[in-house]
């Protein structure tokens, strides 16, 4: 079992990010389970704006899309900036556009059988909104969305002090995470590409 998340965080490395902090109790729970996990801070590498593939040269986007497709499970974490998550990953979700018209060997989406999950962190609510955005980008995408395969951590409007920075609220956004792994786990055991039927030609 193989997971990929990737960080949408605003943060260049080495910067400390809450939105991997909270991402990193759902990778624990993953890796307990059984799963590998690569993490990937996006905002780390250039991702070119566009909705192929890949946008030419200088462009990393290919190697992510690459794990992506070797993943069962994918987890888009992000910050929430204006009630909004992050233009990083907004970003991924546009390059992530080009597989809804990809298939594989045997003509079904590329996306078909595998999970997807959302994190997300901010000072701000609109996480119900976010989760809601993201989750139906993922749908169209070709992804399986389970229940409860979530978890968000915010102080409601205004400024104040960061997942990192404070216990506040840990307890309901780590347990809601460490459930979000084990229901991703859980379906993506059982929902593989076999258990789609082949298209016929021309469908």
């Amino acid at each position: 079992m193989r997971a990929v998340v990737l960080n949408c965080t605003l943060k260049p490395s080495p910067e400390t990010s809450s939105t991997e902090a909270l991402a990193r109790v759902v990778i624990a729970e993953l890796e307990k389970g059984g799963a590998t996990v690569d993490l990937v801070r996006l905002v780390d590498l250039n991702i070119k704006p566009g909705v192929e593939s890949d946008m030419g040269e200088g462009d990393d986007w290919p190697g992510v899309r690459e794990k992506i497709l070797a993943a069962n499970i994918l987890i888009v974490a992000t910050p929430t900036w204006l009630g909004q998550q992050s233009s990083v990953c907004m970003r991924a979700l546009e390059r992530m556009d080009a597989l809804i018209g990809e298939t594989d060997d045997s003509g079904r989406p590329v996306a078909f059988g595998k999970v997807a999950g959302v994190v997300i962190t901010g000072n701000e609510d609109g996480a119900h909104h976010i989760v809601g955005t993201v989750s139906q980008a993922l749908i169209d995408i070709g992804f399986t969305v389970p229940g409860h395969s979530w978890t968000y951590w915010h102080l409601g409007p205004g400024v104040g002090p960061d997942y990192v920075e404070t216990d506040k609220g840990h307890d309901y956004s780590d347990r809601v995470g460490r459930n979000a792994a084990r229901n991703l786990l859980a379906v993506a055991r059982v929902l593989t590409p076999e258990t789609f039927p082949v298209p016929e030609s021309g469908d």
